[in-house]
């Protein structure tokens, strides 16, 4: 017990104590929180930086696959290269993308707790950040592939930051930016190991991406709402009809396109060649398709890199594809 001024005097000071610790903020740091509430600024760069992504780059590797000569001399190593050139690319321009869409990534439920968004990684490292990777992945192009190499790049950074800037506002311009990507991504790999592009290869890599957006975009269209608008203006302008349409228009002609190769690289090889392997490969091709257009009406496409990753169905056959399609070429 206390009495007398002097207890008064301490009961008093233990009030005040007791409300500064009452209303000290919860993300404030102790020692004994471990840092469970501070992050490295490293990790948030990281994260800006998509890693899970960089599994689009692995187009590169498609143009020399399908023609047989991956494994050929240092064909590989100058695929591999242009696929680290797209992985400094994609992350600059992901840097600069979160950077311009800051407050609209605010509003969403997922892409608020992106690192920019969420005051983890200042705007001006962003950009500083974003700019460097660009700039490098550039010059590395030039390095390995020269001028042509070099250009591909540059012009996937250009449209790509277009895009961030403007372009994505834009109704249907919007879907055949982001398709662009990835056919370039496609194109890299043929210019990085000088292997000839044909014109069914561009085909199918062109209407496959454009089936991969279309299909993001109808699950953010789904997702959103009546926030749709708010979030990406482009979406209010797309009827969930309009929609449908294009991933018709675009998974049939990707299918149309790759049979036609599977015959005529079928054709090509003759009797002694194996020829039924191309024609097998039709199968888990179209299946793939199928599936992944099931997905998509589900609205179950808004992260195509996921599909990729954890998506069981699709790597079984997706395996099963290139297996088939490694052995008609390569057996």
């Amino acid at each position: 017990m206390v009495h007398g001024p002097e207890g008064i005097r301490r009961l008093t000071d233990l009030s005040e104590d007791m409300g500064r610790v009452s209303i000290e903020p919860p993300d404030v740091q102790h020692p004994s929180d471990n840092g469970r509430h501070r992050v490295a600024p490293w990790r948030g760069l990281v994260r800006v930086a998509r890693p899970r992504h960089w599994v689009k780059n692995f187009l590169v590797f498609a143009a020399p696959g399908a023609a047989g000569v991956l494994f050929h001399g240092n064909v590989a190593a100058h695929a591999a290269g242009a696929f680290a050139v797209f992985c400094l690319a994609a992350s600059g321009t992901y840097f600069v993308n979160d950077t311009l869409d800051i407050e609209a990534d605010r509003q969403h439920s997922v892409k608020r707790l992106r690192p920019v968004a969420a005051g983890l990684v200042p705007v001006r490292l962003a950009v500083a950040v974003g700019t460097c990777l660009m700039v490098a992945s550039i010059g590395l192009a030039w390095l390995l592939g020269g001028s042509h190499l070099a250009l591909v790049v540059a012009i996937y950074v250009a449209v790509t930051t277009a895009y961030s800037v403007r372009l994505k506002h834009e109704p249907v311009v919007d879907l055949a930016c982001v398709s662009t990507g990835f056919v370039l991504r496609a194109i890299a790999g043929g210019v990085a190991t000088g292997v000839p592009l044909s014109n069914w290869f561009i085909i199918v890599s062109s209407f496959g991406s454009l089936l991969i957006v279309t299909g993001k975009r109808s699950a953010e269209h789904l997702e959103l709402g009546e926030q749709r608008g708010v979030h990406r203006p482009s979406l209010s302008e797309y009827p969930e009809a309009f929609l449908r349409s294009v991933r018709l228009l675009a998974a049939s002609v990707t299918v149309t396109a790759y049979c036609l190769w599977a015959f005529e690289r079928s054709a090509q090889g003759g009797h002694g060649h194996h020829p039924i392997w191309f024609e097998l490969s039709i199968a888990p091709f179209v299946i793939a398709i199928l599936h992944v257009e099931l997905r998509f009406a589900r609205g179950l496409g808004g992260a195509p890199e996921e599909l990729a990753l954890r998506d069981r169905t699709l790597q079984v056959l997706g395996l099963i594809w290139v297996t088939v399609v490694a052995v008609g070429i390569y057996a």
